[in-house]
């Protein structure tokens, strides 16, 4: 079994993940829609900014700490919300969520969680972040946003760019469910994955948290899928943050911004963040990478709004590049799942101590000692994606 200290990168969680992660499970976190393309340049598009190397400065004493909302964080990551994360490790949210605490840098939970707001709140002491689906059923969201406020949350990050879903081919193809459908590919994949099914064995979280229960007439996973299949609302505009917004009364966050119109739009509706995003590239594909869309968004918007940039985060370095293109935090997903997925809480303290390192020592090799002194000029080509 490959020990912790051996895991070195990104990547090596990665492979791991693949090997003990049952495949519908797996392809739902690796994978994005249609040919994939968008989901793919998310991550290689990173490669095209190049550093500007610098030598003999005084860089003995450095600092990735910054400030995210108004909260202080070990660095400018936050992990970001992802659905079904308890299906990739027994209790996922839970661990994700402590590991984050331990180390000093927020926490989202989706709405599509396995784990509860509830969990999560009893399991940790630092207050964490939500991410609202807006959903036709507006008492539902009322509550949700009611049950998010109780358990302490410190930001509501409402995502916009799932009105309508992407079509996710090896989803379909897998016929993703949760729990898994008791067919017959399906039990013969779980008998490859023991250490997985010993997981879940062991916890009662294998549906839906934060819906399970909490609405009328859905108790099991044929009603729970029957009403989400009906609930994510086409209709949702910018009108609805005015009363999401007076609900809710905090710091709200607006995700999956790619366009500068709308980047303004999120600023005139009041929000104190937004996230420049394309889902991971798993709701229209063909749509540019994140990083790609983020230089015009920070230049437009970012004296009046905190920018923060979610897509192809694989490492510290892809972090520096965010920041350097004027990120004031950068959103880390797949890169904590596959930590997740591989080696549970101790996986993921693992992964965020080597996204750490990698964003000190690169910013070190650019002759910065502290991450808000960090510009375009770190970069010979700061200008790639105009």
């Amino acid at each position: 079994m490959p020990a912790l200290a051996h895991m070195t990168c990104v990547e090596d969680f990665r492979r791991l993940a693949r090997r003990r992660v049952p495949r519908m499970f797996y392809d739902y976190m690796d994978s994005g829609s249609w040919t994939e393309d968008t989901y793919r340049s998310n991550e290689t598009d990173f490669q095209a900014l190049k550093f500007r190397q610098r030598v003999a400065v005084d860089i003995a004493r450095r600092s990735v700490r910054a400030t995210l909302l108004g909260e202080d964080a070990a660095m400018p990551v936050i992990l970001a919300p992802t659905g079904l994360t308890g299906m990739l490790h027994a209790d996922g949210e839970i661990l994700a969520a402590r590991a984050a605490e331990r180390f000093g840098i927020p926490f989202t939970l989706s709405t599509m969680s396995i784990c509860s707001i509830e969990d999560i709140a009893a399991h940790t002491q630092r207050p964490f972040w939500f991410q609202l689906y807006v959903m036709r059923d507006r008492d539902f969201v009322g509550r949700l946003i009611d049950r998010a406020k109780a358990a302490g949350c410190s930001a509501l990050v409402v995502t916009v760019d799932l009105q309508v879903m992407g079509q996710r081919h090896k989803d379909i193809k897998n016929g993703l469910s949760t729990p898994p459908k008791p067919t017959l590919a399906n039990l013969a994949g779980l008998a490859l994955r023991p250490r997985w099914c010993l997981g879940m064995l062991g916890t009662r979280r294998r549906v839906f948290g934060n819906i399970v229960g909490h609405v009328q007439g859905v108790s099991d996973m044929s009603s729970l899928a029957a009403w989400t299949t009906q609930q994510f609302d086409a209709s949702l505009n910018w009108d609805d943050l005015a009363w999401i917004k007076a609900r809710w009364g905090g710091r709200l966050i607006v995700k999956g911004i790619m366009d500068v119109q709308d980047a303004r739009l999120a600023v005139k509706a009041g929000a104190d963040a937004l996230v420049v995003s394309n889902h991971g590239g798993r709701q229209l594909d063909g749509a540019p990478s994140s990083i790609s869309a983020l230089p015009a968004i920070a230049d437009a918007v970012g004296g009046d709004i905190e920018v923060l940039m979610d897509g192809g985060v694989r490492g510290g370095q892809d972090v520096l590049r965010a920041v350097a293109l004027g990120a004031r935090g950068v959103m880390v997903g797949r890169a904590f799942l596959y930590a997740l997925a591989a080696m549970g809480e101790a996986g993921v303290t693992r992964c965020l101590g080597l996204i750490a390192n990698e964003l000190d020592v690169s910013m070190a090799f650019c002759g910065r000692t502290r991450i808000e002194d960090v510009d375009r000029t770190i970069l010979l080509n700061p200008g790639v994606f105009d």
